[in-house]
């Protein structure tokens, strides 16, 4: 007797098809499981015994064998449970084979029946769409994050018995409701704003810019002067979410299994702040079984990393690769995974160890050489990615008691909305989506300067002390900075205000 049933596996965020075929046989009673299963897939075919018995049904005491087809790829994590529980009943002649032909079943067996949660439900459900199924058979807390799939039915399952009694069709389940799954996105009214912020207003102006063109930023300052509170409020401003960018967050938040159970869809943009002693695989990802780090939880958000000379330096160095191609590249002997990583990277750190060189109102402890070798630990390289240096100083007595209000994070998002339209117009279908992303041609073929914009570039390569590889990020910005105010051309003043954001190339620190 042999039957066949459908489910589907996990590659990085995207999902592939699965054939779970099983044969009983006559023989000394056994149950094999086959398909470079991992020990989670091994240790299945005890609750599929235990699930069955459960729910009312004869387990059969002959030798079982179950292939999970293609043999050559690693199947990982329990989802595989309900398809070859399903496939031994459908084997056995208790589930009528052909109802199963144009259906994916995804679910974990509890020893009672029950069917639990699995994680990647949503990239499982596209692919079961794309390879042409009509219904998907997910547990009953999965079925909304499914349903977000249009064109495909999605029923809630919640246990063995009901699913058999369901496809001998003696009892009708109903398909998840996908109305509820709307998209709108979520500007954050509830999130901390900007109007809250007393002064700063410069620094302000450099997040509007990093937020519009996609740009890396790192603020330099003393302790209390404001720069995590400044970075908190960084998504308040980020451009609105699109269905499509929703949709590729979720995929990731459901592959590392953080969606929560009430939501189907992410409908804000990330924003993860990992703690300085994060180890280099948890910040961009891997392990035995490769999971996204931090820095492709933060796709197209923001990924804060406070105290940056305070991280390993491992775990910076890791990081060059990511911030520059926008991906995360993981081989193992089975396979290779790639994680998205399209993240702001929004930087904070101190200029010294005791933290108030160069501050007005108290005096700096530390040594020359201490000031020099703790900026240090940051490596040129990674520098080389951050295309905006601010200095942030002490917030004025005069600012705390000032009574006007500060511009609110609305008024800035919609400038940001608005410059953000006018890249995606500007680099529409070159697959990049901002101005950080621009290569070396692209920053010829748009950031052409006047003569006079040249001129002012020049001179600040020599009296400030400007490097070589300033020069693109500085276009860059100002290319940005140009957008921002509608303007198709780059002036003197956009170079003027880019050059203000290169506060480590003026060696004020070194």
């Amino acid at each position: 007797m042999l039957s066949r049933v459908n489910t589907c596996g996990l590659m990085g965020i995207d999902g592939y098809l699965v054939s779970v075929e099983t044969y009983i046989s006559n023989g000394i009673p056994a149950f094999e499981i086959v398909g470079l299963g991992d020990a989670a897939v091994k240790e299945a075919k005890e609750r599929v015994r235990a699930a069955i018995k459960n729910s009312g049904f004869e387990f059969p005491s002959r030798r079982i064998t179950i292939n999970l087809a293609p043999a050559d790829l690693k199947k990982e994590g329990t989802s595989y449970d309900l398809p070859m529980a399903a496939g031994i009943l459908a084997a056995m002649g208790i589930v009528p084979g052909g109802v199963l032909s144009d259906s994916v079943l995804l679910g974990e067996l509890s020893l009672d029946g029950t069917i639990r949660p699995v994680y990647g439900v949503l990239p499982k459900a596209l692919t079961a769409k794309e390879k042409g199924f009509k219904t998907v058979y997910a547990p009953s807390e999965n079925a909304r994050e499914a349903s977000v799939v249009k064109g495909i039915n999605v029923i809630p399952v919640r246990n063995l018995y009901e699913l058999v009694m369901h496809l001998r069709g003696e009892i009708v389940l109903k398909a998840a409701d996908s109305t509820c799954n709307v998209f709108s996105f979520d500007d954050g009214e509830n999130q901390p704003d900007f109007a809250d912020v007393k002064g700063q207003e410069h620094v302000k102006r450099a997040l509007e810019v990093a937020a519009a063109g996609g740009h890396n930023l790192i603020m330099i300052g003393s302790p209390g002067s404001g720069k995590t509170m400044l970075a908190r409020r960084m998504p308040s401003i980020l451009p609105d979410l699109t269905f499509e960018e929703a949709l590729e967050i979720t995929k990731i938040y459901s592959v590392a299994g953080l969606l929560p159970s009430d939501s189907s869809l992410v409908t804000r943009r990330p924003f993860r702040a990992p703690h300085h002693t994060i180890s280099p695989v948890s910040l961009v990802g891997g392990g035995r079984v490769p999971r996204p780090g931090e820095v492709s939880l933060a796709h197209l958000g923001v990924l804060f990393l406070d105290e940056l000379p305070e991280f390993g330096k491992n775990a910076l160095e890791v990081l060059r690769q990511p911030l520059e191609d926008g991906f995360v590249h993981i081989s193992r002997i089975n396979a290779s995974i790639t994680y998205p990583c399209r993240t702001t990277l929004i930087a904070a750190a101190n200029p010294c160890r005791c933290g108030f060189y160069l501050d007005e109102t108290r005096e700096c402890t530390c040594t020359p050489q201490e000031v020099r070798t703790y900026l240090g630990k940051l490596s040129g390289p990674l520098l080389d990615r951050i295309d905006i240096q601010v200095d942030v100083p002490t917030v004025r007595y005069s600012d705390l008691e000032r009574e006007t209000v500060s511009e609110s994070s609305a008024d800035i998002r919609k400038r940001v909305n608005v410059a953000r339209n006018t890249q995606r117009k500007r680099f529409a279908r070159t697959g990049i989506y901002c101005n950080a992303q621009m290569t070396s041609p692209m920053v010829r073929k748009y950031c052409r300067l006047g003569k006079a914009e040249s001129e002012l570039l020049r001179e600040a390569f020599t009296s400030i002390g400007l490097t070589a590889r300033s020069h693109d990020k500085i276009l860059k910005v100002a290319r940005t900075i140009a957008d921002l105010e509608g303007s198709e051309n780059i002036s003197t003043v956009h170079i003027s205000e880019a050059i203000q954001y290169r506060v480590l190339d003026r060696n004020l620190y070194r």
